[in-house]
């Protein structure tokens, strides 16, 4: 069954660490449990996105840079 990662927090998801670097995690990566998977950015403060449990992630549910809201699903997990 497909786990979701849910936003913590209102505001913008970043799925790098900086414009320059690479993702953190890309999908059909494996994803162990406290492993970041993105950044929330709520007024220039950001906010690592962790993934609770470990799987494969499966998909992306929103694009990098994206305006998203708190309880927001982000990713899957498998």
């Amino acid at each position: 069954m497909a786990q979701e990662i849910l936003s913590p927090l209102p505001g913008t998801f970043y799925r790098k660490p900086a414009p320059d670097q690479p993702p953190y995690k890309n999908d059909g990566d494996a994803v162990e449990a406290g492993d970041v998977i993105g950044l929330i950015e709520v007024m220039k403060s950001f906010h690592e996105v962790k993934a609770e449990v470990a799987g494969t992630l499966q998909e992306f549910l929103v694009e990098n840079e994206e305006a998203v809201m708190a309880g927001q699903p982000l990713a899957t997990l498998a």
